[in-house]
């Protein structure tokens, strides 16, 4: 995307700076006709852009019109189809519709299944991670554990998508009180954060820091939870801003740290 009229957004989202990229994905989509490809790839971008700000209603709609779009210019089955829902399933979790985030995560691990090629593949990945996203949040920890190890299994790459299934994993772990697998869980994660470039990290800001932070929190390791649970919502409201579930959830634990002493 180099030079395509998308380029200038997709850097500026790469680059964490996602108000920027959110107003210049805007504008190339205002600037193009309805069923333009890059009309669609701006809401696309906008719809990140606007996530990763903590917007996640506006997020949501803005996918919505991504999706028709999508849907329209590469058909229903196409895999930038199919990964733009599983994108959008994630704005579902955080505005707390797990049921729906595990619905449409399932419908599209299996139309991926049904595909072929190194996207669907990746896609498949991508969209069991959302499920174990949704099955975590709904008290359902060992389904998630067990989704979330398969996919580890069948996914050995060391790149995002396996920090974000061993976070998932670790998330799984915390929800059964067993916190010393956990924290083994995020120290993997946080080695294969450390190895990826400045542009893959941003997205996962400060989420290896809040899977140390639960798990020493579980283990009763309060000082050293609370530094790390600092140090995750500092980076999140930096990154994200105020609103974005991850800093919600950073503030929560460090409510809860805090208000467990003595």
């Amino acid at each position: 995307m180099t030079r395509t009229p998308v380029h200038q957004a997709k850097a500026l989202y790469e680059a964490g700076r996602y108000a920027k990229a959110e107003a210049e994905a805007r504008a190339v989509a205002r600037s193009r006709q309805r069923d333009d490809e890059y009309a669609a790839v701006a809401l696309n971008i906008a719809a990140l852009a606007t996530g990763a700000q903590g917007r996640h209603a506006e997020a949501l709609a803005t996918y919505d019109d991504a999706l028709l779009a999508f849907s329209r210019i590469f058909g229903v089955d196409h895999w930038l189809t199919l990964k733009l829902r599983s994108d959008r399933a994630q704005q579902l979790t955080a505005l707390g519709r797990y049921a729906e985030c595990e619905a449409e995560c399932a419908a599209v691990a299996r139309a991926a299944a049904r595909g072929t090629g190194p996207e669907m593949s990746l896609l498949a990945a991508a969209a069991r991670n959302g499920l174990v996203f949704a099955l975590n949040a709904q008290g359902r920890q060992p389904e998630a554990e067990a989704l979330a190890r398969e996919a580890l299994a069948a996914h050995r790459a060391p790149d995002r998508l396996s920090l974000v299934l061993r976070l998932g994993l670790a998330r799984s772990l915390n929800g059964q009180a067993r916190h010393e697998e956990a924290l083994a869980e995020a120290q993997g994660a946080d080695k294969l954060y450390r190895g990826l470039s400045e542009d893959q990290r941003h997205p996962d800001t400060g989420a290896v820091e809040l899977a140390f932070a639960t798990a020493l929190s579980g283990l009763r390791r309060d000082p050293e939870a609370r530094l790390q649970a600092a140090a995750a919502h500092d980076a999140c409201l930096a990154s994200f801003g105020p609103d974005h579930y991850r800093t919600v959830e950073a503030q929560t634990l460090l409510d809860r740290i805090d208000g467990a002493r003595p």
